[in-house]
């Protein structure tokens, strides 16, 4: 075998193969001196919800800022509860307690490290708002368990979108569920930009027509604020460079399935936990995650034959110390704490080539090998 350095994530590669067209994209910006919503946040805000089958994008400086408009647009405040899952990234939970609001946490399905379903309504109270799950390592949540489970206790629904873009459940686009969804266009997402970018999801005209205005300090004309809002917009620049990008989507997608199948294949006859794909849902493996009881062990012996790894998430955010004041403890969520020591994330970018791919699935056999 080769003895090649194979990282997690290579943004790098996907930007040489696009380099030419991304170059240009970011002249005509320059050239036109339109920095600030111009012709390419426009056109982004209707192509990203068609793919992802909305109507309505409303284009946002971060991912984390989509989750906090989406939000706000839905009505969510001060003494208001959301019930999420604490096992995923801080965004979530830090854009529930931006708008004021009281993360309610829900363990998750350890098959598909999603917030489950059948825990929910346990947690609603009068002061439940909002469910607020997560479609973690590109599948799709149980989402339409969930809406019904919303709609029936006519709470709003918004989900984290930031790692499932082209995901889908029973055949639907994460858009086409619930009051909102929200994306991350973080460089090593599935679609990245070259900075921070975000957007929010929603066929609600009049979600859509807040969180308009709340990316825009609230504004609803030239100098009049009909809200206290945000200073939050997707840059012209980033939205040329995602234009560009999102041409390739499909594309990519394909590729880290593929890839995800390739080892799925070689590796599922080694005591580790592989990926389970719900059969209604398209998953677009933005994170190819293992799991096993020795995963320290194993990401060092992974690291020392230069194949990159990475863990995603090492601690759920119930026993983190920012979030201490909620007053969960360890032991609470048992399947996101169980989860948080075994998870590992493998290289699965779609410019991983046969050799990369082998090469990876025989240093995770025979490092597992060694472990056992």
């Amino acid at each position: 075998m080769r003895n090649l350095a194979i990282p997690i994530a290579n943004p790098k590669a996907q930007y040489l193969a696009l380099k030419d067209e991304i170059a240009a994209a970011v002249e005509q910006v320059f050239d036109s001196c339109s920095f600030i919503l111009g012709p390419n946040v426009n056109a982004l805000e209707n192509e990203v919800p068609e793919f992802c089958e909305a109507k309505f994008g409303i284009g946002v400086n971060s991912g984390t800022d989509a989750i906090v408009v989406a939000l706000a647009a839905a009505g969510i405040g001060p003494g208001d509860e959301v019930i999420t899952t604490p096992f995923t990234f801080v965004a979530t939970t830090e854009a529930i307690m931006i708008v004021g609001a009281r993360p309610v946490y829900v363990d998750i399905d350890p098959t598909t490290f999603n917030l489950d379903p059948s825990l929910i309504e346990e947690k609603i109270t009068p002061k439940t708002k909002a469910i607020l799950p997560v479609h973690l390592y590109g599948q799709c949540a149980d989402i339409e368990s969930i809406e019904e489970i919303a709609r029936r206790h006519g709470l709003k629904l918004i989900s984290d979108g930031a790692q499932a873009i082209g995901s889908m459940h029973k055949g639907k686009g994460i858009g086409a569920f619930g009051d909102a969804s929200t994306l991350s266009f973080y460089p090593t997402k599935n679609l990245g930009c070259c900075g921070d970018g975000g957007m929010v999801l929603t066929n609600d005209e009049d979600l859509y027509a807040r969180a308009r205005s709340l990316r825009f300090h609230g504004m609803d004309g030239a100098y009049s604020y009909q809200y206290v809002g945000y200073c939050s917009r997707l840059d012209e620049l980033q939205a040329a460079v995602l234009r560009v990008k999102l041409k390739k989507i499909r594309e990519w997608n394909d590729a880290r399935r593929a890839n995800a199948a390739y080892y799925i294949e070689e590796l599922k006859d080694l005591p580790i936990g592989l990926p389970i794909a719900k059969p209604e849902n398209y998953h677009i493996y933005h994170q190819f995650t293992i799991r096993f009881a020795k995963r320290d062990e194993l990401k060092e012996k992974l690291q020392q034959k230069g194949i990159g790894s990475a863990v995603f998430y090492p601690s759920p955010l119930h026993v983190q110390k920012a979030y201490s004041s909620l007053g969960y403890k360890e032991g609470d969520f048992p399947e996101s704490e169980k989860a948080a020591r075994e998870v590992l994330s493998l290289p699965v970018f779609p410019e991983l080539t046969r050799a990369d791919l082998e090469e990876v699935a025989y240093a995770v056999r025979e490092s597992v090998t060694a472990l056992i």
